[in-house]
């Protein structure tokens, strides 16, 4: 059989056919009398489709290709042309911008087609599908059964260098919990960079004062020999000389990353941090920004390293002491070697840890089927073979097995911890396409076999390899946190479209949020009250309610409720402990403070000589009433107590479950319980339907506002109305999640009434029958009936809680 011929000639193949041509020439003028006129009545304006802007665009067009100097050439082209010129842009580093300066992601292009967008802390970013906000149980469903994905590049990272004993120095001073609890060890995982840590960012000298923002730590990856990656040259030394193994104190470099929201202050406070450091011990340490050179991307759920595999297809490993890659089919040889294979899937990888990797492109890899793309001996020159082959999973390598047999090829690109240097951008898409085009043509043998498709590394300062890091966010309690991917700013986009088509489920800040309240997880800045984020972001929410509401009529207008919920009207409970002998005055209190470690709760309870029912995690200290002493204490001197001479209310973080029924919304007030109403619930449904309950008059007139803005708590003056009062002792930040099987509020509530309320609990009941949980009280602000609530205090369960998302 004869194949086909590999060009045709148009002429030749019309003059064959010329015959067949004229009869059906004939045919068609026969059937119109030999008039080929268009009908009066069907003839259209051959520009009626066209816009105005079409024409505008088309008289443009012929103004700039005139050579006619009399002609006048317009300056520049409209708005919506420049600004598609301006996202289709793809720089090595910095966001685009709107008119009023706030910052475009990315993806922007791709979230604004599908998301409803929101400016917040300086940028648009994707709040969530759109709609009313519903679709929860969706999403869950999505995150436990399959992966989600979420872009996170409104993170920012703060890069320190120097010394190692001083950055440990630095941290000391600003993070809770610091480095000072246990002795300075280069063994340990976080400090040889093998896992990244997490921890509270404060002001300087104020350990346990101003909050700042939850931050994550990475350190830069050491060698065998115990010294940086980086291999660079200390100039504050006066020698231009590497350090060796011998020298007790390396040059180290170290990331801190944080919210968006408090970059600002948070960066300011790490240079302060390091220029008392540098004025103290004159070293040398340098504190900088990389905002706008690297990124982060969350892949959450349980199919979150299923996900990974599909689009990461490793080159090389490079995170040093803690793994090394290996081949399906080497592993699969022997199988000692198979029992030293580590795999994203498996269980084996340690919590926090860091995976450094460099990837090919994304992009150049088919759904279930990868083009194996090889690499020759110049740098970034690809060739990509016939060959297909099925893609494999990404499996490691511990270091029992010790090192591979052949070494990595160094491809000569830039490490992510240069950044600032700069990396290169991945290949623009249009050129992807064009190889894509000329291989098919090449498969059809309808391409020239003269022609050469130009090598984009010759045009384009591109590249077909990024470097990676693989941030592992996975606990037994929560399996489904997953990965956190940091990579450069500029290849966000390419690895963000194979996540979402290769199964990923994209979601906004709503989103991430149920994921947060579903997990237990604190999640900033709404579930930090007592940090300048949270103070910003709720001004802009009471601001944006009280707009909507001035919309609307009078009389359909909803009651006002208090946005921030107001700390101020919190009170301890020292007028009811029994230990406190003497009329005992608390001064007015002015902030807020959270206990976030349980090194912070035991120094609390040492203020009060261990008096309160609080049990921090391994602290040792059992759940018995019979531990607490009897004895009066000599707190109370003068009529003042000195132990919270800060001025301050201790707060801790707790997670509200309903006992029977009831749904807690964010902004809901936690109060304290009698008795007697805990056993309205506990007993018979039947005895009491409708609970403990305030007349609907006293709902408006609980918080009362004043006129400087600030909002007050109202003590009812009738006696039937104050018997339903019952005191505040905390507020809900984070409300349930409606499609959540287990519904869970998180809420911060004051330490000393918590202990309060479990004493009194605990002393009705036998020590059998007694409870970690508190039972308290939750009401919605636009509500008037209580909810029975058990609140679980989360440093009871673990030693710290400085985790969000």
């Amino acid at each position: 059989m004869q194949s086909a011929p590999r060009t045709i000639n148009v002429q030749k193949f019309s003059e064959s056919r010329a015959s067949e041509l004229e009869s059906l020439h004939s045919v068609v003028a026969h059937r119109l009398g030999n008039d080929f006129r268009c009908q009066r009545n069907k003839r259209r304006r051959t520009t009626s489709h066209e816009s105005k802007s079409s024409k505008r665009r088309r008289k443009r067009q012929k103004c700039l290709c005139s050579n006619n100097p009399d002609v006048k050439i317009l300056d520049k082209p409209p708005r919506h042309i420049r600004r598609r010129n301006e996202l289709r842009e793809n720089p090595q580093s910095g966001f685009s911008m709107s008119n009023d300066g706030t910052k475009r992601l990315r993806t922007h292009v791709w979230h604004a087609k599908r998301f409803t967008m929101t400016k917040l802390w300086g940028f648009h970013l994707p709040l969530g599908l759109h709609g009313r906000g519903k679709g929860s149980r969706a999403l869950l469903s999505r995150c436990k059964e399959g992966a989600v994905v979420h872009d996170a590049s409104y993170h920012f990272a703060v890069q320190v260098e120097g010394p190692e004993d001083s950055l440990i120095s630095i941290l000391k001073r600003v993070l809770v919990p610091s480095p000072d609890h246990r002795p300075i060890d280069m063994s340990l995982p976080f400090l040889c960079g093998a896992t990244y840590k997490n921890a509270m960012l404060h002001h300087i000298g104020e350990p346990t004062g101003r909050l700042v923002a939850p931050v994550v730590c990475i350190w830069r990856p050491i060698d065998g020999q115990g010294l940086d990656s980086s291999r660079q040259i200390i100039p504050c030394y006066g020698q231009n000389e590497l350090l060796d193994s011998r020298v007790s104190n390396p040059f180290r470099q170290l990331w801190v990353w944080m919210h968006a929201s408090s970059f600002g202050e948070g960066y300011n406070a790490l240079k302060t941090a390091c220029q008392v450091e540098m004025d103290e011990k004159s070293s040398c340490i340098s504190c900088f920004s990389v905002d706008g050179r690297i990124a982060k991307i969350e892949v959450m759920g349980s199919s979150a390293s299923e996900l990974l595999e599909k689009i990461l297809h490793p080159i090389s490993l490079v995170s040093g002491k803690s793994f090394q890659l290996r081949r399906h089919s080497e592993a699969a040889d022997s199988d000692n070697k198979m029992k030293n294979c580590v795999s994203l899937r498996e269980k084996q990888l340690p919590d926090s840890a860091v995976l450094s990797l460099v990837v090919q492109d994304p992009r150049l890899y088919r759904k279930n089927r990868v083009v194996d793309v090889q690499m020759s001996n110049s740098k970034d020159d690809f060739t990509l073979p016939d060959q297909v082959a099925e893609q494999t999973p990404i499996i490691f390598a511990t270091d029992n097995e010790g090192p591979p047999s052949s070494s990595p090829v160094n491809y000569e690109l830039g490490d992510l911890w240069d950044a600032s240097k700069g990396i290169r951008p991945p290949v623009e898409e249009s050129v992807i396409c064009q190889e894509n085009r000329d291989r098919q043509m090449e498969f059809l043998c309808l391409r020239d076999p003269n022609s050469r498709t130009p090598n984009t590394m010759e045009v384009f300062p591109s590249s077909r390899i990024c470097p990676i890091m693989l941030l592992r966010r996975h606990s037994l309690k929560y399996p489904f946190l997953g990965w956190s991917i940091i990579l450069p700013l500029s290849w966000v986009k390419a690895f963000w479209v194979p996540l979402v088509t290769v199964g990923g489920h994209a979601m906004g800040l709503r989103e991430q949020r149920w994921i947060s309240s579903e997990a237990g997880i604190p999640c900033f800045p709404y579930d930090f009250p007592d940090c300048n984020a949270y103070t910003s972001l709720m001004a802009m929410e009471a601001a944006a309610s009280g707009s909507k509401a001035d919309l609307q009529p009078p009389k359909l207008r909803p009651m006002k409720i208090p946005i921030p919920s107001p700390w101020n009207t919190i009170k301890p409970a020292y007028d009811k402990v029994p230990f406190l002998k003497g009329d005992c005055k608390v001064p007015e209190t002015r902030g807020i403070y959270n206990m976030r470690t349980s090194h912070e709760l035991c120094l609390f309870n040492k203020r009060f000589d261990d008096h309160w029912l609080l049990f921090p995690h391994g602290s040792g200290k059992e759940w018995s009433l019979e531990n607490v002493p009897k004895k009066q204490t000599t707190l109370c001197q003068d009529g003042i107590i000195h132990a919270k001479s800060e001025n301050r209310l201790h707060f801790l973080r707790v997670t509200l479950r309903a006992f029977r029924e009831g749904v807690f919304e964010g902004g809901a007030v936690v109060c304290a319980p009698r008795i007697s109403d805990i056993s309205l619930w506990t007993s018979r449904p039947d005895d009491n339907k409708n609970g403990l309950q305030i007349p609907d008059s006293a709902v408006a007139s609980y918080f009362s506002e004043e006129s400087s803005g600030e909002w007050v708590l109202q003590t009812p003056a009738d006696p039937q109305v104050r018997e339903s009062h019952r005191q505040p002792i905390g507020f809900v930040t984070s409300g349930f999640v409606r499609g959540s099987k287990k519904p869970m509020a998180v809420a911060s509530c004051e330490a000393t009434s918590l202990a309060q309320l479990r004493a009194d609990q605990w002393m009705e009941t036998s020590a059998k029958r007694r409870k970690k949980e508190i039972y308290v009280l939750v009401r919605n602000l636009r509500s008037s009936a209580y909810r029975l609530a058990l609140a679980t205090i989360v440093l009871e369960h673990q030693d710290a809680d400085v985790e969000s998302i």
